[in-house]
């Protein structure tokens, strides 16, 4: 019986390979009963593979062995998603912002006249040049019309979004109103801060039956900037025209003083919102060196103003913002105010 098995063993092992415990036995190597009996003790090893669904397998190898190349092109790529998810927004890099303009010519700011009175002195009343707009004058642009004829266009969305939403609170008729009541309180600040200035007194030096003689619309105005006008000193200008004859325009400058021993062109603003910064101040910089740069021009002005201050006041009193505008940054605000004059120009 032993020797009968092991005949169809070993015929077996001529007719097939074998397979043992993961060992290949090539065709008509002889293997013995004990060693046939040893291989069935090995342990049997597991494939990572032994689990997986082997048709969806096949399947997946299939498809990517008879898939063909695509024939898009990164442009072609970049033409799809744009369709899709639509342009795509580049953000500019961080040492890159957006290019400022320069002026096609660049007209000085400071005049170096040899007639200029550069220790004029510093007493006596503060000129006040009226503004003529006489019959048979030549129209000349104000410093105030520029600006508004040269706004950027984001501008111009904010100003209008701003309007809009004012009209869908208040009615056309109550935005004409609230407009109307900010000139006026705005004429009667100026008013008052004037007759400050001239009077040679700030706001503490008064009485309070002289604080009362001002209206009430502008008692928080004139006590937001109270700090102010203590540093304020030597005023030689009150609400007084400048003209530039060169570049052919004008402005009404609100005062020219020493603020905290600088001479500066002051400008007088009030505000229903917080304005801690200077870029919270629009174009009042640049308008500022309009004023500036018309007033080194004008001969009625034996001096030159290089600094400048933008003071914004609040009506509930809280402390006003008083930005500095030091020589160097006057000098660029005076260039856009020269690219807003081209823009002027080019509409015209």
């Amino acid at each position: 019986m032993r020797m009968t098995l092991l005949k169809v063993v070993r015929m077996f092992s001529f007719k097939r390979v074998v397979s043992l415990g993961g060992i290949i036995v090539p065709p008509r190597t002889s293997l013995s009963v004990n060693n046939f009996s040893v291989c069935q003790c090995l342990p049997k090893r597991h494939s990572p593979y032994s689990s997986m669904d082997s048709e969806r397998y096949s399947s997946l190898v299939k498809s990517v062995m008879s898939s063909r190349v695509s024939s898009q092109t990164p442009e072609t790529l970049n033409a799809e998603d744009g369709h899709i998810y639509g342009p795509v927004v580049k953000a500019p890099t961080p040492s890159s912002g957006p290019k400022m303009r320069v002026p096609k010519t660049l007209h000085p700011f400071v005049q170096c006249r040899d007639t200029l009175e550069a220790e004029e002195p510093e007493s006596g009343p503060p000129a006040r040049i009226a503004l003529n707009r006489g019959q048979g004058r030549s129209p000349v642009p104000s410093v105030t019309r520029i600006l508004q004829q040269t706004l950027s266009p984001d501008q111009v969305f904010y100003l209008e979004r701003w309007k809009r939403r004012m009209i869908a609170e208040l009615g056309e008729e109550g935005f004409k109103e609230y407009s109307r009541n900010l000139f006026r309180q705005g004429k009667l600040f100026h008013s008052a801060v004037e007759d400050i200035l001239t009077s040679g007194a700030s706001r503490e030096d008064k009485t309070p039956s002289e604080r009362d003689e001002y209206p009430p619309e502008v008692q928080g105005y004139l006590q937001s900037i109270s700090h102010v006008l203590a540093d304020v000193s030597a005023v030689r200008a009150v609400e007084s025209t400048v003209q530039h004859s060169t570049l052919n325009y004008l402005g009404i400058a609100d005062c020219v003083a020493r603020y905290r021993g600088v001479l500066c062109v002051i400008d007088w603003k009030t505000s229903e919102k917080p304005k801690p910064f200077l870029g919270n101040t629009y174009d009042n910089p640049i308008q500022v060196a309009a004023y500036a740069g018309a007033l080194n021009n004008d001969s009625n002005y034996k001096y030159q103003v290089e600094n400048g201050l933008v003071v914004v006041a609040y009506k509930d009193g809280s402390r006003a913002h008083a930005h500095q505008l030091n020589s160097e940054l006057m000098l660029e605000f005076w260039k856009s105010w020269l690219v807003r004059l081209e823009d002027f120009a080019e509409q015209k």
